[in-house]
């Protein structure tokens, strides 16, 4: 996604609710990740909810550039 023109991406997700949604979960997931990546040690609740947050994350990516291929078709 990161390869995509920034004013594009902002003027699609002004116009697709499901893309804003998909992206504001995308930052919020990348947050989280961030946090626990902080941890020294995680527990073993916590290393699975980071594999959770992982896939999640992945999964959304791969539908946000779904979106804006077929926007740019």
């Amino acid at each position: 996604m990161e390869h995509y023109d920034k004013d594009k991406l902002e003027s699609l997700l002004a116009r697709d609710g499901e893309l804003r949604l998909l992206w504001d979960e995308h930052l919020q997931l990348k947050h989280r990740l961030t946090q626990i990546a902080t941890r020294s040690h995680l527990t073993p609740h916590e290393e699975l909810e980071r594999k959770t947050l992982q896939k999640r994350k992945l999964a959304g990516k791969d539908r946000i550039a779904s979106i804006l291929a077929r926007d740019s078709a």
